[in-house]
């Protein structure tokens, strides 16, 4: 084979398939290769037919198309597929290659991986990609992390297949061992809490207000035009438009109301427990997912549970208002955990993240960009240790005034009886966060009581028990 391509992928799921599309869109050759070989056949045929691709039909022909050092993306399923992969492929590498990891993996399962293949004398790059099917082919978000030495090489591509904001590649270096998939996963867990408080202004529309969705769509439609402005707010109102030309009836309420995951969430909160740091909002999310999926038993359960009568006769306009300021508390206050789990995960797995990098870099291309992560990045431009966002004034500033729209949504819907698992849990995180003085100081008295676990005092030094 005399043509040699710049970079190879394997997988050509619709993900992968886009991802390769995009890179050769940006001059470059990619050789590409699937277990399943009518794949390649109908890509090389179809949407790269007359471009720079080289389509394999074995692993050894398509190690052999590639320039060394060779660039190989995997873009196949997490879990025991890419050991798979990785277990086929490196027989044929040579030293100094490097393996890129595309998919949604447990940063754990990157350090492993990335130990295993330095010993064989590779190069191995644990990477985020976030921007969903439109993002790989456009521009995604794209979150590298590993062997530092791996990035250099790759960054002329990686930076040229990213989304760009102002003249800046949504893409950069995260940290050595699985930062980089760390990060994505966060990326997600944020995802879950922002968009489930997307959700519950939602149905607190839909159900106490009584907005239809047609009205909600022109409500999130504008709501994209001010500080909420986000993909998710964008997609939402193009969602909520959406009319079933069959029925006649919006889309979305014909949807089944059982929400899916893939597990990024659970594992932000997984590792935060790990960790010790309270991401409630985040927490609550994936315990949406999970009680939505209870369909058969909620519908028996609304025969036989009581709750509050729905009744409203406030004004209505000035509670969509209400509305909006309380989403673009909980949207701050999601971000704000997310955030801090990330600067606390820098410091116990030694990954040394630049925060405001990674705010800048979501700024294009992911699901969670939005307006906010200018603020964010400038936020911890300003301050880059800072501990936690609501110390930066801009963002201290914003929580102070749109509090009370937050308190009294949740009284409203807390009286209604409109479940605002994360919603009502953000403004909790809030006023814990704020406050002082905890009731934790009883919680040591009662595991003193019952095992003597000693306590603290807060008006002299030392380890104290009593004798109850």
């Amino acid at each position: 084979m005399d043509k040699k391509s710049d970079i190879g992928l394997i997988g050509l799921a619709v993900m992968g398939e886009n991802l390769a599309l995009n890179i050769e869109s940006k001059g470059f050759t990619v050789s590409v290769y699937n277990r399943t070989i009518s794949k390649v056949d109908k890509l090389i045929e179809g949407r790269a037919k007359g471009k720079n691709f080289i389509g394999t039909h074995s692993m050894e022909e398509f190690i052999k198309s590639i320039k060394q050092p060779r660039k190989i993306i995997l873009m196949v399923k997490a879990g025991k597929p890419v050991d798979a992969v990785i277990d086929e492929i490196i027989p044929h590498l040579s030293k100094g290659d490097i393996l890129i990891d595309g998919g949604n993996t447990y940063f754990k399962d990157t350090e492993r991986r990335l130990k295993k293949v330095e010993e064989k004398g590779l190069m191995y790059i644990g990477t985020g990609v976030s921007g969903g099917e439109e993002g790989a082919l456009k521009g995604p978000s794209i979150m590298p992390g590993g062997h530092k030495e791996a990035y250099e090489e790759l960054a002329p591509i990686l930076t040229k297949i990213a989304a760009q904001v102002k003249g800046e590649p949504c893409c950069d270096y995260m940290g050595p061992g699985g930062a980089g998939h760390y990060v994505k996963m966060v990326h997600n867990g944020i995802e879950y809490s922002i968009m489930q408080t997307i959700v519950e202004a939602y149905d607190f529309m839909k159900d106490v207000l009584n907005l239809s969705a047609k009205e909600q769509a022109r409500l999130f439609s504008k709501w994209n035009d001010d500080v909420l402005g986000s993909y998710l707010i964008e997609i939402t109102g193009k969602i909520l438009a959406k009319v079933d030309k069959e029925t006649g009836k919006a889309i979305v309420d014909l949807i089944l109301d059982e929400a899916s995951q893939k597990g990024t969430g659970k594992w932000t909160s997984q590792n935060a427990m790990d960790l010790g740091v309270p991401i409630p909002s985040i927490d609550a999310a994936v315990q949406a997912r999970f009680i939505s999926a209870y369909k058969t038993e909620r519908v028996k359960a609304s025969k036989i549970l009581s709750g509050p009568e729905i009744e409203f006769a406030g004004d209505k306009d000035k509670f969509v208002e209400m509305v909006h300021d309380a989403l673009y508390a909980s949207e701050i206050l999601a971000y704000a955990q997310g955030l801090s789990l990330l600067t606390e995960a820098s410091k116990q797995y030694k990954f040394n993240l630049n925060i405001g990098n990674i705010a800048k870099i979501w700024r294009g291309g992911c699901i969670i960009r939005s307006k906010l992560l200018g603020s964010i990045t400038e936020a911890y431009e300003n301050n880059p240790e800072l501990p936690n966002l609501l110390f930066d004034e801009h963002f201290s500033g914003i929580l102070n005034t749109r509090q009370d729209a937050l308190r009294k949504v949740v009284q409203m819907a807390n009286k209604c009886g409109i479940p605002f698992m994360v919603t009502g849990t953000s403004l909790a995180y809030y006023d814990s966060y704020r406050k002082e003085r905890l009731p934790a100081n009883l919680i040591q008295g009662q595991r003193d009581y019952f095992g003597a676990h000693t306590y603290k005092r807060i008006d002299k030094e030392g380890i104290f028990h009593t004798e109850w």
